[in-house]
Formats: C-alpha cells, structure tokens, sequence
C-alpha cells in the first residue's frame, strides 16, 4: 500500500467514525475545505464545526475507496460513499476527492459527490 493509500485511509476512518475533530486535525490551520457545490469553508476550527454539523445531520456513513492517485502533494482518490440517514434508509453515490497538501497538512480539500438525494 502506498503512503498516500494508507493516508487515505485514515482520513476516511475519521470521517466513518463521525469524528469531526480527528478529521479537522488532518486540515492546516487556513485549509479550505469544499463539500459538492457548498460554499468553501476556511480555517480548522470552521471546517470542523461545519464537518461536525454534517455529521449530525445523518446516522452514518461509510467509504468504500477504488482508487488513490497521487502527484507530489496532490492526492486524488474515488470511490463510493453510503449515507444512512436518520431514519435507517440510504443513498449510495460515487466520489472523487481532490486534497492539496503540504508538510502532511490538507491545504485544500474539495469533494465532488452529489448528495443532492440525501435530503429528499
């Protein structure tokens, strides 16, 4: 496994388990971080907050990763993302995730996803 495979990995274990702030600490102090089409969010403590409201928007969810790319800093990855909600139904979409990173901290984070059935 690469290095940015098991990267990867241990961001999406944060985001699986719900843990707002263990994601945020993956995030450089002005990272920005951008969710579909959601206004970018910037700076550690909103973006957690902000991750920290999604997360208590659902029930769960869970990645399942297909693919991780890297270039230098720049990491990309896809997959599929489940989304349970509150009331034990889901949606399932494919992902890509772009990070810019440097010194092992996520300087910009953009979510490509269409979550738009999530809230139907």
């Amino acid at each position: 496994m690469s290095r940015w495979a098991a990267w990867i990995d241990e961001v999406f274990e944060a985001i699986d388990a719900k843990d707002a702030e263990r994601f945020a600490s993956f995030v450089a102090e002005d990272g920005a971080f951008v969710f579909g089409n959601a206004p970018a969010v910037t700076g550690r403590k909103a973006i957690g907050e902000a991750v920290a409201g999604f997360f208590a928007s659902i029930r769960s969810l869970s990645h399942k990763v297909l693919g991780v790319t890297a270039e230098g800093e720049r990491v990309w990855s896809r997959g599929v993302v489940t989304y349970v909600r509150h009331d034990g139904s889901s949606v399932s979409a494919p992902f890509c995730n772009y990070f810019e990173t440097r010194g092992g901290s996520v300087r910009h984070y953009q979510i490509y996803v269409d979550a738009s059935t999530l809230y139907r």
